[in-house]
């Protein structure tokens, strides 16, 4: 618990500077890890919106909407626990931190492209709902 204290210490004590902070030119530990942070909040705010959207979509199956949030459920503890064992890895540097974000940001923009691929596409030519997220 200590670890991800430091960490949000660290990401939102810069909050204050985030106007002054270029991620392109970010260079030291602090910017870094907030440049991270921010990149990692953007994929949040995109996931949560195919999300949503799935779930209008697919209004209609109450069944299937209980389902993806079991899923989602599911993949966030799974999300936790691993990069917590990627924070652990690096826990000796001050690495770790953006290691840790880089992660959970990475596994959340794999998570809105299965979301976006099996609930938002169709298997024809039709148009999907939502452009294809990137990866």
């Amino acid at each position: 618990m200590n670890k991800f204290i430091i960490l949000i210490f660290a990401i939102y004590s810069t909050y204050a500077l985030s106007d002054d902070i270029d991620c392109t030119k970010a260079i030291n530990t602090i910017e870094i890890n907030y440049c991270a942070g921010v990149e990692l909040k953007n994929a949040k705010r995109q996931m949560e919106a195919y999300l949503t959207k799935s779930k209008e979509h697919n209004s209609y199956d109450l069944e299937l909407i209980k389902s993806i949030e079991v899923a989602q459920e599911a993949w966030s503890l799974y999300t936790d626990a691993h990069c917590d064992s990627i924070y652990t890895m690096w826990r000796e540097g001050t690495i770790r931190g953006v290691m840790h974000l880089s992660c959970k940001t990475k596994l959340t923009k794999a998570r809105t492209h299965e979301i976006w691929t099996n609930f938002l596409t169709y298997m024809d030519s039709t148009p999907p709902v939502l452009p294809e997220p990137k990866l």
